[in-house]
């Protein structure tokens, strides 16, 4: 499978064609290109019940994270990030004006679903995250 076309803006990220159970036979994996774009954030979420590993190809980001979004960690180009499955997270694109572009990797076929809001203040989950 070649990469492709953005295919998906969802959360302020873009997502390059990749690989789920949409074109091959995978039943617990999917991996794609993500891009966020200069200045963007994608908002406090959960991943329900799948890890995620990233592995960061360009720019710089901020993960805040945890209870209540408390914690903070900032990595760049070459490294790599995990996220537990229930974990909120909100992540900024530390630039102005260059993108983050990382490969995502999920323990999740389908690279679109189980992902829910996560409220800062309150430290709630609530309803599927708006595409």
């Amino acid at each position: 499978i070649r990469g492709g076309e953005i295919v998906r803006a969802w959360n302020g990220i873009q997502y390059r064609a990749g690989m789920s159970s949409k074109n091959v036979n995978a039943k617990h994996l999917s991996m794609n290109i993500a891009t966020v774009p200069p200045g963007a954030v994608a908002y406090a979420h959960v991943h329900v019940g799948f890890e995620v590993m990233l592995y960061i190809l360009h720019g710089r980001v901020r993960h805040e994270y945890g209870d209540h979004l408390k914690q903070s960690v900032e990595n760049g180009t070459g490294d790599f990030i995990y996220i537990e499955p229930g974990v909120p997270h909100e992540v900024f694109n530390l630039s102005d004006t260059e993108p983050v572009v990382a490969v995502v990797a999920r323990s999740d076929a389908d690279e679109w679903s189980h992902i829910i809001a996560y409220d800062r203040e309150t430290g709630r989950t609530g309803d599927v995250v708006p595409s």
